[in-house]
């Protein structure tokens, strides 16, 4: 690790987006059921989106240099030094959140909760406005580079937005 905030950058994201979101959608959902139905697809769910998530912060370790904790412009941890293209970021420019949204939909599919199903609403929209700004800061440190990549890619659901 560079210093102490690559690490807390790791533990912050851990808490914050594997932890506590899930725990708020549980505690607004109420008294829960659960099937094995639902179990079966939110581990599928869940396993795929964390599995894509983990990727995109090994690429973005590796490759890009940096840390994904970057928070309405506040650099938490170390930022990334190099454009990622490739790897995750070939699937769409914010891998990253694809895969947490994609857990996400399997804590809804488990909770079977339209109050955890709004707390993901939620969360999209505050992503929106992150991923939006984060991009304006993009584009001010990796110029053409980006705005060609922002021209490939799609922002975050392949072949759709």
């Amino acid at each position: 690790m560079r210093d102490g905030r690559d690490l807390a950058g790791y533990l912050l994201g851990f808490v914050l987006f594997v932890v506590m979101v899930p725990v708020i959608m549980w505690l607004v959902s109420g008294t829960v059921e659960f099937s094995v139905a639902s179990t079966a697809i939110s581990a599928v769910l869940a396993v795929m989106g964390l599995g894509l998530s983990i990727w995109s912060i090994v690429y973005m370790r590796q490759v890009g240099r940096g840390n994904p904790m970057d928070a309405f412009n506040h650099e938490l941890a170390p930022r990334t030094s190099v454009l990622m293209t490739e790897g995750p970021y070939s699937i769409c420019r914010n891998p990253m959140l694809l895969g947490v949204i994609v857990y996400y939909v399997g804590v809804v599919v488990l909770l079977g909760s339209a109050k955890a199903a709004l707390v993901l609403v939620a969360y999209v929209m505050i992503m929106a406005v992150q991923v939006w700004r984060e991009e304006q800061r993009l584009k001010q440190d990796f110029g053409r580079a980006y705005a060609e990549y922002c021209q490939q890619t799609k922002r975050l659901i392949p072949f759709v937005w």
